[in-house]
């Protein structure tokens, strides 16, 4: 051994390959996951699992480095692919499993995907028109299928071998992960070891864990719900898996296996509360919601806490600099107070955060400003957009986009978005593209779409639409095509037939006039077909 490798080994960090093999060295009898029906998985069949996974993909012909698109609904499955994929150095990206196959093919096309791992039973379909229109891209089945390879046989072939951690470095990629902005297409986030093991870090030191954690998840896998996991396998704990959310189902198990900590969205919170037998369930279990991802209503977080209790802790952060640049406790949660409620949080200590103006200057304390951050949490880049990346990057610093006003206490509160992305049920939707399907449409002339408040999802989607002279559309024809080219998620709640889009002195749709104009949820839309309707 030379010295330089000595010397290397002694002060290497740890990353979340080192953790997830610690973490499976020990207790191995115990729980670890519970599937719907109570299927257990204890920690030493998922690390057997998990080196059986890692060969089967080797197998397959993939090498170091390749991208890895997984598409699947919440199954233990997708966690072992992850931690295979970890432990085999594959770049895993990622596929929101309620998104369209034109999203689909995009992430795909984008990431030059070797394999896509899918659920065959779910997304089968989906998989054999990846296949007549990307055919560099393998598919690996999580079952048997007609097309592609099954993977799980695959993998049952092969005898478990003892898990060893690769000797990654701080800058390699472990993930692609899709967001973007208003205009374009969607850019992929490059998840860096260094990016994985300051979430997992403060994770651990700052988010409030029960003292032995039973989780329940509800959330993507793929996406947030599987940020989870890593904290909940070190901490002992274990993790029931629900296929999706669905409100009774979820009242059911919290009351049922006690469950004491679990993920939501805010559209996930309002709909337990507004479910008709909320009262009749003892959810005392219960000692931390997790909540992120879009803003609350104030007036709705404040209704939870009555109702359920002091439980609630928010994460705010972004696919960029993931999951926590800011957190809000349990306690900082004062229904006595809308500001505090609708604040985000006070910034953690493992990151930089200022509020900038548009000369990189700090503001003055209750001005707004954007929201910067700097730090081990900070993703590496854009993959394959280094203009992207700088401007995202300027200046040394991330910004989130996010205008946020910080009080005396340092908590921040979002104001607005310098962008135009609209969150709705904490996900991302994209005006532009949205835009796009529905000018594709014979009687569409122009069209603006722009997010409302919405007490449900935080903010709707709403399409303001021009028609040609003389064409005629309803509401539910252009919903209808948008539900079909984007998913249910870009569909419009509401669309209104208006004369003309307006327009800044650039020539560009002024949305902040649009906003302003038609941006109420409480105004009547028209759905009558043809000429534009004023209330």
């Amino acid at each position: 051994m030379s010295e330089d490798t000595a010397a290397s080994r002694l002060y290497r960090a740890r990353f979340q390959p080192d953790f997830l093999v610690r973490g499976l060295s020990h207790d191995l009898q115990r729980a670890l996951l519970y599937d719907q029906s109570r299927r257990t998985v204890t920690a030493g069949e998922f690390r057997d699992l998990t080196s059986q996974y890692c060969q089967a993909l080797a197998l397959a012909g993939l090498a170091k480095g390749d991208r890895v698109a997984v598409l699947s609904g919440n199954r233990p499955e997708v966690l072992v692919v992850a931690a295979a994929c970890l432990l085999g150095q594959y770049v895993i990206v990622p596929i929101y499993p309620g998104g369209s196959l034109d999203d689909l093919l995009y992430v795909i096309e984008d990431s030059q995907a070797r394999a896509l791992i899918f659920d065959p039973v779910r997304f089968h379909e989906r998989a054999v028109a990846v296949h007549g229109r990307a055919a560099f891209c393998q598919l690996l089945a999580l079952g048997p299928c007609p097309v592609g390879s099954d993977l799980s046989a695959l993998a049952a072939a092969t005898q478990p071998a003892p898990l060893v951690a690769p000797q990654v470095t701080a800058d390699e990629p472990y993930r692609l992960s899709y967001s973007g902005g208003t205009t374009g297409k969607p850019k992929a986030v490059i998840g860096t070891h260094r990016t994985g093991a300051a979430m997992l870090t403060i994770q651990l030191a700052e988010w409030e864990w029960p003292g032995r954690i039973r989780q329940l998840a509800c959330a993507p896998l793929s996406h947030a719900g599987g940020a989870m996991f890593l904290p909940t396998l070190l901490r002992g704990g274990s993790m029931t898996i629900l296929p999706g959310f669905d409100p009774l189902t979820v009242l059911e198990t919290i009351q049922a296996h006690r469950i004491n900590c679990v993920l939501l969205v805010p559209t996930m919170i309002y709909a337990l509360l507004n479910h008709p037998r909320l009262k009749e369930f003892d959810l005392s279990s219960l000692e931390t919601v997790f909540y992120g991802a879009s803003a609350i209503s104030p007036a709705r977080l404040r209704e939870a806490i009555e109702r359920l209790g002091p439980i609630f802790f928010q994460f705010y952060g972004q696919v960029e600099s993931p999951m926590t640049i800011a957190v809000l406790r349990r306690a900082e949660h004062d229904i006595g107070n809308p500001m505090r409620l609708a604040s985000c949080g006070r910034p953690v200590p493992w990151v930089d955060v200022a509020l900038l103006d548009d000369m990189l200057q700090e503001v003055r304390q209750g001005q707004p400003g954007e929201i910067c951050v700097r730090g081990p949490l900070v993703m590496a880049g854009y993959f394959n957009r280094p203009e992207s990346t700088a401007e995202a990057l300027a200046g040394g610093w991330l910004h989130t986009g996010d205008i946020a006003i910080q009080d005396a206490d340092g908590f921040l509160r979002i104001v607005d978005r310098k962008k135009d992305m609209i969150v709705t049920g904490g996900f991302n939707v994209y005006p532009r593209e949205i835009e796009d399907v529905l000018s594709s449409h014979p009687a569409v002339s122009s069209c603006a779409v722009i997010g409302i408040p919405d007490e449900h999802w935080g903010e709707a989607v709403k399409a303001l639409v021009v028609l040609r002279n003389g064409a005629v559309a309803n509401t539910e024809e252009l919903k209808e095509l948008v539900r079909q080219r984007k998913g249910p998620v870009q569909t419009p709640k509401s669309v209104e037939f208006i004369a003309a889009i307006p327009l800044t002195s650039l020539g560009k749709p002024d949305k902040k006039l649009l906003r302003a104009q038609h941006g109420s949820p409480t105004r009547h839309i028209s759905t009558n077909e043809g000429a534009p309707t004023r209330d």
